[in-house]
């Protein structure tokens, strides 16, 4: 479903102003009256604080948005008025502040929310070979969609975990927050339109072009989250346009959507030789709506994180051979999502493709990978 977003003029001219002089106006004038306010409230609302916490993170977030729009306001008028803005230098610093806005972020989500990420990999997802050596190609990452939060925790991932530059297929309603469209539209960033199909192809194929050695395209190949109405839907249209092979395969999938071909075949086709890094992730799927997350505020959740990597030439070129190979994939991401989903602390480890889960950091205990502690 479409959300009407307002034009670009509206949300640049009356909108960022508007949330930056409220950002500006609550933290200097009316913080402290709130903060009583809500300790007061909290009395009454199990568990107890539970208000204060997504105050915390709904003050944290605005600071950030005020922090955002005057760089990025500053960053215009010293790139010449937006002259030089696309420029290397003025990429690499809209970088570093993508980088800097969700590390704080992830920061104080991780300490309102008890929110702790556990990777199950044992190699470099940089070196394939295990030689120690950087591989020189661009990367095309796909990863199932859970929760809301999930593509901007897999940026910070491939920021400060890979160390490449994130080229990101996001949903245009994001652009909804002001310092996110600002940033993001100085970046290499495709938003896409719910139901363009056609289109989103080539945004997502003009997004690919020209990656390099040190750029990783993140894609969700099932376009949205997954609910079991979606589920049902995208197996019945997958009948109705005679793909009975691929619908049969989607009702083996248990967690997850149908992958589709569609996006990620023309990211591959706009910029080879690409190695591919298919994500498997679980911990927040139950985190979809508003009210899940007030449900669970301050319930500890733990985000697993595997993946696999495959060079380009694993990959098949063909429509129909990328679609097996997607739910090859996907087959191993389900499965590899239920055993973590089901593992306890007195299970052996839990093998996969995706990586091992030793019983340390198996679901219910913040515990750590050999060698690698929960970040």
């Amino acid at each position: 479903m479409n959300v009407w977003l307002p034009p670009t003029w509206l949300r640049r001219i009356v909108i960022a102003p508007l949330v930056w002089g409220l950002g500006v106006w609550l933290w200097v004038f009316s913080l402290p009256l709130v903060f009583i306010l809500l300790v007061l409230v909290s009395f009454a609302l199990p568990p107890l604080f539970k208000p204060l916490r997504v105050l915390g993170f709904a003050l944290v977030y605005l600071a950030m948005e005020v922090v955002a729009l005057t760089l990025l306001f500053l960053t215009w008028v010293g790139s010449g008025f937006g002259w030089r803005l696309r420029s290397p230098f003025f990429v690499r610093l809209h970088y570093g502040m993508l980088r800097g806005l969700l590390e704080t972020l992830f920061v104080f989500g991780r300490r309102f929310f008890s929110l702790t990420i556990v990777r199950a990999g044992s190699i470099d997802p940089n070196d394939l070979d295990g030689d120690g050596v950087r591989d020189g190609r661009p990367r095309i990452v796909l990863s199932r969609h859970a929760g809301p939060g999930d593509s901007f925790l897999l940026v910070r991932e491939i920021l400060s975990w890979t160390g490449r530059r994130p080229r990101i297929v996001l949903k245009e309603t994001l652009r909804v927050d002001p310092a996110l469209d600002v940033l993001l539209s100085r970046l290499p960033v495709a938003f896409i339109r719910a139901g363009a199909t056609q289109e989103s192809r080539t945004a997502i194929a003009h997004l690919a072009e020209g990656m390099g050695p040190d750029d990783a395209l993140l894609i969700f190949p099932e376009g949205g989250n997954f609910t079991a109405g979606r589920r049902e839907r995208g197996i019945e249209q997958l009948h109705a346009s005679g793909l009975h092979d691929a619908a049969e395969r989607a009702e083996g999938l248990e967690h997850l959507l149908a992958p589709r071909p569609g996006g990620v075949g023309a990211a591959l086709a706009a910029a080879p030789p690409s190695d591919v890094v298919v994500v498997a992730h679980t911990g927040l799927e139950r985190l979809s709506t508003l009210r899940d997350l007030w449900r669970d505020i301050p319930v500890a959740k733990t985000l697993y994180v595997g993946w696999q990597v495959f060079r380009s030439e694993q990959v098949p070129a063909s429509t129909p051979g990328l679609s097996a190979w997607l739910f090859d994939r996907w087959d191993e991401l389900d499965a590899w999502i239920d055993r973590v989903e089901r593992a306890t602390p007195d299970d052996e480890t839990v093998h996969s493709p995706f990586g091992d889960l030793t019983p340390a950091n198996a679901p219910g205990r913040v515990g750590r990978r050999r060698g690698a502690p929960p970040q």
